[in-house]
């Protein structure tokens, strides 16, 4: 991992396999994001180091406390920029795409301007 958005991208790529599967491993990253073995194996050390994530036993890839919170974090940036980019037009895949791209480089002033835009929106 060379920089904080793939960081990022492999933990809420980590909490959404989570909620379609029982268990996550290293090869379904691999297949969900299309990259290679090394570089997942290699992020996947540099998530545990940093204690965002511990392997079990048997090799499911479990979000501690801390990464569950990080990476929740991360998802809710990414539903409610992509809200804010269907509001205006854009339909749901240039949202997501463009979502993919805005939430790890929007500001916290400006990610809260738009959360209190989409809830007093969707009342």
């Amino acid at each position: 991992m060379r920089d904080h958005e793939s960081e990022e991208m492999y933990l809420e790529t980590i909490l959404l396999l989570k909620e379609k599967k029982s268990s996550v491993r290293s090869v379904d990253i691999v297949e969900k994001l299309d990259y290679a073995k090394s570089s997942v194996s290699r992020a996947v050390n540099l998530l545990c180091k940093k204690g965002y994530i511990v392997i079990d036993g048997s090799g499911d890839i479990v979000l501690t406390d801390e990464g569950q919170r990080k990476a929740a974090g991360i998802y809710e940036r990414h539903k409610v920029i992509t809200q804010v980019l269907m509001a205006v037009g854009a339909d749901r895949e240039l949202a997501e795409a463009n979502a993919c791209r805005i939430e790890h480089v929007i500001t916290d002033e400006m990610f809260s301007l738009l959360k209190k835009y989409v809830e007093q929106h969707n009342r």
